[in-house]
């Protein structure tokens, strides 16, 4: 929680008016910037770059926080962003519940709840159950919050720019409803509204320790999606629906019947709803992608067979994927992830198989390790960089500002 050393002059507050470029060139830095790369990056001269983060620092939005030693040189402080100066909420949205959380600006969790619902509802009612939700986890906390942003995570596609569900998905009325517009509202504060997959995209990007430019998500359970990294950033496409891979066509005879209504679709295929089908067929009690796990886990010959089979068509899925964007890296996450390299195995000899040898020389095919609150996570660095953006920091100062007037 944000605690001032001493109260916030007049001044200094108007001040803060002219600090965006330095809040933000800060923010974006992560692990710690110093003044020298500041002053380059923000072109401002060291006399009005002190100023600024003068009144940055005085309003507990920037802190020194370690040193860095230059080759040949002295140590130097490093400059960060003060992750107390307020908080972020989000929330993971399910079918039968939503997990919500509020965390700071690092952004690390600070409180969570499971909240039970029932996603046909609505998004009327499911708004209100998260902003009660959000209240419930602000009074546990205690004191006084500054809330930056919020960031939502939704199994449906999504316009990131409107904050509103499109197309058709499991969220039966939600259609164009304005999400985006009832948060920003209710809390004063910009809106990140996502779909799942990119958000897990984001989390499993930011935890690899190489940072690869060009990763892939890809995320098999009930249904099949996958979030794309390109140049060390999200593609969301035009309106929201790249990385819909589930979707893909294979025509050949005998192809199944997908959800969506259409034939030969990956999903069909390969998804746990598809899987739990033909575990049935086989007469086996499976109604989803977690039983077709604990037939796997059990050793039963049919379901490890099925899983191999969803493996190797995931890789010709994939190897197309890999031929137009290369990446360098692919995590698999869902729940049939869980099978390990009963799924992964045939994943990679097909992908490879598929590739030209160049596409695939240094691709790594790796299992994610599941992360209960890894949509949150995702959402929260979403809703962090949106508020905090080169656009976005001029309103994150203004409103930060009438908030400590407000004290």
């Amino acid at each position: 929680m944000l605690s001032l050393a001493a109260p916030l002059s007049d001044t200094s507050l108007a001040s803060l008016s002219v600090c965006g470029s330095v809040l933000s060139t800060v923010a974006a830095a992560g692990e710690g910037i110093s003044r020298a790369a500041l002053a380059e990056a923000t072109n401002l001269s060291r006399m009005t770059l002190a100023q600024r983060l003068s009144a940055l620092q005085a309003a507990g939005l920037v802190r020194e926080e370690g040193s860095a030693v230059p080759s040949g040189g002295r140590p130097t402080r490093l400059l960060g962003l003060d992750p107390g100066a307020g908080v972020l909420l989000t929330a993971d949205m399910g079918e039968t519940h939503m997990r919500l959380a509020v965390t700071d600006l690092a952004p690390a969790v600070l409180i969570q709840e499971l909240v039970p619902f029932r996603i046909a509802d609505g998004p009327e009612a499911a708004m209100e159950r998260l902003a009660m939700g959000f209240g419930r986890l602000l009074a546990d906390l205690g004191g006084r919050r500054f809330v930056a942003a919020v960031g939502l995570s939704l199994p449906a596609p999504v316009d990131h720019r409107l904050g509103r569900v499109y197309g058709p998905s499991i969220l039966t009325g939600w259609d164009d409803f304005p999400l985006g517009d009832w948060l920003r509202v209710r809390y004063d504060a910009p809106v990140a509204a996502e779909n799942d997959v990119n958000l897990l995209a984001i989390f499993e990007h930011r935890r690899l320790p190489e940072r690869p430019d060009d990763f892939l998500f890809v995320k098999m359970g009930t249904g099949i999606g996958s979030g794309i990294v390109a140049n060390g950033r999200l593609q969301r496409g035009a309106r929201g629906a790249s990385g819909d891979i589930g979707h893909m066509q294979f025509l050949e005879p005998g192809a199944p019947l997908c959800r969506c209504g259409k034939i030969g679709c990956f999903e069909a295929r390969a998804a746990g709803w598809a899987l739990a089908r033909d575990l049935r067929a086989q007469g086996l009690e499976a109604r989803d992608a977690r039983d077709v796990i604990a037939h796997v886990e059990a050793g039963r010959p049919e379901a490890l067979a099925l899983v191999r089979a969803a493996g190797a068509a995931a890789g010709e899925a994939l190897g197309h994927v890999v031929a137009v964007l290369n990446p360098e890296r692919i995590v698999i996450g869902g729940t049939l992830a869980r099978a390990g390299e009963v799924l992964l195995r045939p994943i990679r000899e097909t992908v490879a198989r598929r590739c030209l040898p160049l596409a695939v020389r240094d691709l790594t095919i790796t299992a994610a390790l599941p992360v209960p609150e890894a949509s949150l996570i995702g959402a929260a660095h979403c809703a962090r960089e949106l508020a905090l953006s080169s656009a976005g920091a001029d309103p994150f100062l203004a409103r930060y500002r009438q908030w400590l007037e407000a004290a």
